[in-house]
């Protein structure tokens, strides 16, 4: 039997952590399709700076434009959340972190739009993994730091940009990189110095 902070401080496998990825994904794709039935996309988008758009914070993720931005969003969520099965950090404390906080920076950054997608946590957790790599210094987290990079470094440098497209919310991307950036701090960076 393990106590408590040694099954937080051990990496986690990929088979452990399958259910909970298909099933986090699977509330993403529900809740779209909900949305062809009930209005969720106006009522929880996220919207800068109004009381109005505050749902939107922990909403955004689950919300999308139509069946294009949600394909384009789900390969990613998956391949990252499965990386992130690699990561010393809990991976849904973690995964709640990088919303939350890429949520709040938006709503007080953001742009005066309503902003829907999981694209700000797929920043995030891009983000993440390759921050968690640099602070942990284990050869598995760096491994996981150098194929996220491979496969994502590319989108990660042009999506946080303002000429990413008009319909295209960069400063969410950016908000979630940020993100990313501060909860591999807070999770990992402390633990791997102990």
């Amino acid at each position: 039997m393990t106590s408590l902070d040694q099954r937080i401080g051990a990496a986690h496998t990929i088979r452990e952590e399958l259910s909970g990825i298909l099933i986090f994904v699977g509330a993403i794709w529900a809740t779209f399709l909900l949305s062809y039935l009930l209005p969720l996309n106006e009522r929880l988008a996220l919207a800068p700076r109004s009381v109005g758009g505050l749902p939107g914070v922990v909403a955004m993720p689950f919300l999308h434009a139509g069946w294009g931005h949600l394909l384009a969003n789900t390969p990613a969520l998956l391949i990252l959340l499965a990386l992130l099965a690699g990561s010393r950090a809990r991976s849904w404390l973690a995964v709640a972190s990088i919303i939350i906080l890429s949520g709040g920076l938006l709503w007080l950054f953001g742009r005066s739009a309503l902003h829907i997608g999981a694209s700000g946590l797929v920043f995030g957790l891009i983000t993440f993994l390759i921050a968690a790599g640099w602070f942990e210094r284990r050869v598995l987290a760096v491994v996981i730091a150098v194929i996220t990079a491979v496969l994502f470094g590319g989108v990660l440098l042009t999506g946080v940009l303002p000429t990413a497209g008009a319909n295209v919310s960069w400063d969410g991307h950016l908000c979630g990189a940020v993100a990313g950036v501060f909860t591999a701090y807070a999770l990992t960076a402390r633990r791997a110095q102990n």
